[in-house]
């Protein structure tokens, strides 16, 4: 017999089009009505008349609001159905996280928010068996592998590339083991994982939802619009058109779909009439239960030709990173929890809520994604006092011990009050990560010509070595008229494992002899050379005449390469010829596979300016604009500014004893005037042998191998050719040939790709004004506090080293750049 599972469902976005409030209480009818208040009202009511109804339920976060709601007698009826089997969890997380933009460590912590609220209301029962990512724009392996560790027995989900899942039908591959670790031996991170049908909607004719447009079954014999036979002959052809690609006797119908069952009544009366009439047509098939195997991942997603889900990788790139910074502040907390006696509810909801589907991806409306990065804020007062707490408590500096801890959260752009307007104060430094590390901090301050720093380490009572640099032109234009810190005071910080360490900063009045080695003004001269800026470790030239970078140099491995680096963009496609489809907040579509440069053209003019020891390399009226910041013949750090156009800029620094380039680029407001949206790249070409090769890391973790038009287990007709070959990154991505490696790692998900051999690109910003027509209803067009577009900072670090040893370096570097140091 053919066994049809009926499953009832819904599935409730933790935000969309609606906030997560509007959506839980039913408000702003005008963009959908949807009430998940009432949903579970209904579903409750509806299980408890009839002991052979059963119901799933996903979103922790709505559930435990409503639970929270109810009386004693509702509570005990609800324990009673999940005692019974008949209301099941699945999934059991805060949120049905998005796969792409994630990192591991926040999706186990907003599972664990979630697994730990089931355990704790309803005991081991409630312990979800079942993943459910039906509504994910593309998977990842690493998610695999976190749901078979996290003792998952299987997984369903609904969206995976059209060709892929015509492949898989015709296959009978609609079910299979997926191996989502490359490391851990089998099968300890083996899932069954299975693909609906239907994405996660019933099949066509059978909505019986309140707001749906299908028939209802009418079964009175007596009416002339009786349908009964109509309605069971349409579900057994639909029975069986699911059933010739599944290589069991089993399959699922997944009844319900977003915000279903407000009227439950309506659900469950249908499907009740539906299998009393359908039970009794027995069908045979023959049963294959040999699996196959999977060992890539499901990535990128496309649900059509020329509708590649590749833009939500970068969409809303200032969201994406305050998520990854809220997910560090959070990290400390819970690692300051262990270390005292003092417990605090730590703020975990926001975070959860975060790494919805439909949050960190980048794909809400404006209002609700205004609304994930409030709800992000509100919570940072909360774990500034939490860190402050515990900070206090372990603190034996006589200074510190009373202290009040102050946290500037706009270091970013060289702005906190509190440092620039203070002639002493101290710096309290934690190290986030379980092993001892250097870090150099930057600290905003006033450095009029008439003073100058002195930074005391106060466990060894160290003087240490300092540097100011100037405030740049990109940070000028990112704060406008906030603060006054002219400079930013640098220092390397040693900082223990788990720990912290605090260092005194005094300004002092200087002396004749004792004056600031720089001032802004000084006489021009043309120099004959390119520029170079280098390290212990590396070396990098930048040429005369274009300003970009020319060369990276391993001094260590003596490894030797030409890397031309630039920053440009492409034309958001608002429908062609080929396709209508636009692209949007979800889709990358680019109107052409060659991108604009982000400069202005024009020759190229270089001079250089030098004031004492201080040397200032200026290019005007160019394709870049570049600036080079030296100071005496031991600097801690050495800066190349670039200016591509007056909303393209970057800083590229080499630091004193440090294995790595640091590349800090700022975007925005990307102009529109031109009525052309704008998806800003950085491109690094190279004469790297990659041969169409590149990798990219899986939220965070492992690394998977990709090859340009090309896929793993299914041939691939290619319709885009940049979009289709673009991969979420993470953390980091890289190309290699047989001997050398050039790595670049990321402060929060990108989308990035080689489209020839050598190259690589990263999508750090964008900008549209089109609409992709996937749901969301408006364009992406951010615009900032100033409202003229979305001005975002971001770094990426570049690794360049032989193959064997590259490994080892981004694992570490990586770690160091999720978990950056807390200064306070």
């Amino acid at each position: 017999k053919l066994n049809v599972h009926i499953v009832p469902h819904t599935h409730d976005d933790v935000g969309w089009l609606k906030t997560v409030d509007q959506y839980y209480y039913g408000a702003n009818s005008s963009i959908a009505w949807a009430g998940v208040q009432y949903i579970l009202d209904t579903v409750v009511q509806q299980l408890s008349v009839d002991p052979t109804r059963r119901f799933i339920y996903v979103e922790v976060a709505f559930f435990s609001r409503w639970w929270r709601e109810q009386n004693t007698e509702v509570q005990q009826e609800v324990k009673r159905l999940v005692q019974e089997g008949r209301l099941e969890f699945i999934l059991g997380g805060w949120s049905m996280n998005d796969e792409a933009a994630t990192h591991y460590n926040a999706i186990i912590d907003q599972m664990t928010l979630g697994l730990r609220f089931l355990n704790d209301t309803f005991g081991p029962c409630a312990r979800p068996r079942v993943a459910w990512q039906i509504d994910p724009f593309g998977h990842s392996r690493e998610q695999a592998s976190l749901f078979a560790q996290m003792g998952f027995d299987g997984l369903f989900f609904g969206r995976l590339d059209y060709q892929d899942k015509e492949t898989r039908e015709m296959k009978l591959k609609m079910e299979e083991i997926w191996r989502g670790s490359q490391s851990l031996h089998h099968p300890e991170a083996d899932l069954f994982t299975g693909v609906n049908e239907n994405g996660y909607n019933p099949p066509a004719g059978f909505c019986f939802d309140a707001y749906c447009k299908d028939d209802p079954i009418m079964d009175d014999p007596t009416l002339e619009d009786n349908n009964v036979k109509q309605k069971v002959d349409d579900f057994i052809s639909a029975a069986h058109k699911q059933a010739k690609h599944f290589r069991t006797n089993h399959i699922m119908m997944t009844m319900g779909s977003d915000f279903q069952y407000s009227n439950a009544k309506a659900w469950f009366k249908n499907l009740d009439k539906l299998m009393k009439y359908v039970n009794s047509a027995v069908r045979y098939k023959n049963s294959d239960t040999e699996w196959s195997v999977k060992s890539d991942d499901f990535f990128p997603y496309a649900d059509a030709p020329h509708q590649f889900w590749t833009g939500y990788f970068t969409s809303r790139p200032g969201l994406k990173g305050y998520v990854r910074e809220s997910n560090k502040y959070l990290q400390v907390c819970n690692q300051l929890e262990t270390l005292t006696d003092k417990i605090i509810i730590l703020p975990g909801a926001a975070m959860g809520v975060a790494q919805h589907h439909d949050a960190v991806s980048g794909t809400s409306k404006q209002h609700v994604a205004n609304d994930y990065a409030k709800r992000l804020y509100i919570g940072w007062p909360l774990k500034h006092f939490i860190i402050w707490l515990k900070i206090a408590c372990f603190c034996r500096a006589a200074d510190i011990a009373k202290t009040n801890l102050t946290f500037c959260d706009y270091m970013n752009i060289t702005l906190c009050d509190f440092t620039q307007n203070s002639n002493r104060f101290t710096a309290v430094v934690y190290n986030p990560l379980a092993r001892a590390v250097s870090k150099y901090i930057r600290i905003p301050v006033d450095c009029t010509p008439s003073y100058i720093f002195v930074v005391i380490e106060l466990v060894t009572g160290a003087r240490l070595t300092t540097q100011l640099v100037p405030v740049s032109e990109a940070t000028e234009s990112v704060r406008r008229n906030r603060g006054n810190a002219n400079c930013e005071l640098v220092f390397l910080a040693k900082l223990p494992a788990l720990g912290y360490n605090s260092f005194s900063i005094e300004k002092y009045k200087s002396s004749a002899t004792n004056k600031r080695l720089f001032t802004p003004k000084g006489k021009v001269v043309n120099p004959s050379d390119d520029i170079t800026i280098s390290n212990e470790f590396y070396s990098v030239n930048f040429n005369r005449n274009s300003g970009l970078m020319d060369s990276i140099v391993n001094i260590e491995s003596g490894i030797k390469i030409p890397v031309h680096q630039d920053m440009l963009w492409y034309n958001g496609s608002m429908g062609n010829n080929a396709s209508k489809q636009q692209s949007g907040a979800y889709i990358f579509r680019p109107n052409s596979s060659t991108p604009f440069h982000c400069s202005n053209d024009g020759k190229v003019k270089l001079s250089v300016l030098t004031v004492n020891n201080f040397y200032v390399y200026n290019v005007i009226d160019i394709i870049v604009k570049l600036i080079v910041y030296l100071q005496g013949s031991n600097p801690l750090v050495q800066e190349v500014y670039q200016k591509f156009s007056d909303w393209a800029y970057q800083v590229v620094r080499l630091y004193k004893g440090i294995k790595h380039i640091e590349v800090e680029w700022t975007v925005g407001p990307i102009p529109v005037k031109d009525q052309w949206g704008k998806e800003v790249i950085s491109r690094y070409e190279t004469n790297i042998d990659s041969n169409g090769y590149f990798y990219t890391d899986a939220n965070g973790r492992e690394v998977l191998e990709r090859k340009k038009n090309y896929r793993p287990t299914w041939k691939l007709n290619q319709t885009e050719p940049v979009a289709g070959n673009y991969y979420p990154v993470n953390s980091r991505i890289y190309i290699r040939d047989a001997h050398v490696q050039l790595t670049v790692l990321t402060d929060r998900s990108q989308g990035g790709s080689s489209l020839s051999s050598g190259a690589l690109e990263l999508m750090v910003h964008r900008r549209l004004l089109g609409e992709d027509s996937k749901g969301v209803a408006e364009p992406l067009n951010e615009t900032g506090q100033f409202g003229d577009g979305l001005i975002t900072r971001g770094k990426h670090w570049l690794l360049l080293d032989t193959v064997t040893s590259s490994a080892k370096q981004h694992r570490l570097l990586g770690e160091e750049a999720f978990m950056s140091p807390l200064v306070m």
